[in-house]
């Protein structure tokens, strides 16, 4: 029997009169990539905010690695990794010192983690950094010390917020390889991304949250059996009623043409 990483039964969360999550209830199971994906302001950041314990005052109840997270005890957190959509690092720090510094809040000893960070930024092309500021780091370089620093201390889940920003070509391919070799380890894994084609591509399973409820839940191929349209952009428009993208953008030229 596949083993139950996480449960959320009926989600609510309000951030005043607006509800923002309205009655989420899910399943993930150990390897699961899962695709969570939906327009702005569906839910999605908060869904994962209040797994890692950043956002509460919600009601229902979440369950990971059945533990009932509620109850003030964090132990759970030290298996889980995170890379937020924006992220603040300590600027005046070096690439060597804020992963050690990660490393060992999460109880690695100093030099294996300096040996780990030290040889994953060799392995994703940033080796050569790894002892200047992070205030001198380009937009990938910083991406790549955070997708380093959420995987140091070998975590069983994984949240991914548009992990790839700022990312060359090359290094998407190889996080995409990074993503299906942890899954293959056992690793669960988050994964919220507006590129729909990666989404696509790397999730063994895709829910959909539009109005802060799930509008679909399902693999890419029951996803394109249950609808009319056929990639997954074409279905999230379908699903989340946008069908103006083209008068839009058709509009948006005409202004920009007008002298």
């Amino acid at each position: 029997m596949e083993e139950v990483i996480l449960t959320i039964k009926d989600l609510k969360k309000n951030y005043g009169p607006k509800a923002v999550l309205n009655g989420v209830s899910l399943q993930v199971k150990r390897g699961e990539v899962i695709g969570y994906i939906g327009p702005n302001g569906a839910g999605k950041s908060t869904t994962v905010k209040i797994m890692l314990g950043i956002e509460d005052d919600y009601s229902g109840e979440i369950k990971i690695f059945g533990h009932d997270i509620s109850d003030g005890n964090i132990e759970y957190k030290s298996k889980i990794g995170y890379v937020p959509e924006i992220a603040e690092v300590y600027d005046n720090l070096t690439g060597h010192e804020y992963l050690t510094f990660v490393g060992e809040l999460y109880g690695l000893e100093f030099d294996l983690a300096d040996y780990k960070a030290k040889s994953l930024m060799d392995l994703f092309g940033v080796g050569e950094v790894y002892h200047s500021r992070i205030a001198s780091y380009s937009k990938g370089m910083r991406q790549k010390l955070l997708i380093i620093s959420s995987l140091l201390h070998n975590p069983e889940l994984l949240f991914f917020d548009e992990p790839i920003n700022g990312l060359d070509a090359n290094s998407v391919m190889i996080f995409k390889e990074i993503m299906t070799q942890l899954a293959a380890q056992g690793k669960t894994i988050f994964y919220s991304s507006h590129i729909m084609d990666v989404v696509e591509k790397i999730s063994s399973r895709i829910i959909l949250l539009h109005d802060g409820k799930i509008a679909a839940d399902g693999t890419f191929e029951e996803l394109k059996q249950q609808n009319t349209e056929g990639s997954l952009e074409q279905i999230f428009n379908q699903l989340t009623g946008f069908s103006q993208h083209k008068e839009l953008g058709a509009r948006f030229v005409s202004i920009v043409e007008e002298m």
